[in-house]
């Protein structure tokens, strides 16, 4: 039996005993590793893949791919030009076991890409998540807040932007704008005269 199994952007052919080099997987020398991305099995063909099918591979070993060079030279720039080298990082696999069905429920890790996971093997393997813990909704705090707050406006010369500026210094009510010493006061800006205007309204 065979199977096309798809990884790392590239589709394989395979049969149990095959041995392939495919991008780098996320796994060490000697696990087992299982691909999801099933595209045909047999004569069953996916749409796009096979429901419950996978492919089981033993890992061989991590290696490099042959060195590829890449030089560029620009004409008409005065001998500029570039040399790169580039050695493609593969995963030496066995393919041990095709499955048609059941693959969903056999407990073999997945194998998952070591740069960029494909969408099919991120499902597989990502665990269940955990429903995130309620946090309390600050809007009663902020009402109560506002409730105990005073309208500084109320006081001259203190407009919408200063009576701002005060809230944001942590005063929001007559008393405490009353208790303020302007002069070591620094956190913004207080007039003597609305320090006594707030004594008198509070």
């Amino acid at each position: 039996m065979f199977a096309v199994l798809k990884t790392g952007g590239k589709q394989y052919k395979v049969q149990a005993g095959d041995v392939l080099r495919v991008e780098k997987l996320a796994a060490d020398a000697g696990e087992t590793v299982q691909f999801n991305e099933i595209l045909m099995v047999g004569a069953t063909v996916g749409t796009p893949t096979v429901a419950g099918a996978g492919v089981q591979a033993e890992i061989i070993d991590q290696i490099k791919g042959e060195k590829v060079i890449h030089f560029v030279k620009r004409r008409r720039k005065h001998s500029s030009k570039r040399t790169k080298g580039h050695r493609q990082q593969l995963t030496l696999l066995r393919v041990t076991d095709i499955l048609e069905k059941g693959a969903d429920k056999s407990g073999v890790k997945a194998a998952i890409g070591a740069g960029s996971v494909s969408g099919g093997a991120a499902v597989a393997a990502a665990p269940a998540k955990k429903a995130a813990p309620k946090k309390a909704a600050p809007a009663k705090a902020a009402k109560a807040e506002a409730a105990a707050a005073d309208d500084l406006t109320a006081i001259t010369g203190v407009g919408p932007a200063a009576a701002k500026k005060l809230a944001d210094a942590g005063i929001t009510t007559f008393a405490q704008l009353a208790a303020v010493d302007v002069d070591s006061f620094e956190a913004v800006k207080v007039k003597p005269e609305w320090v006594e205007q707030a004594k008198t309204l509070a």
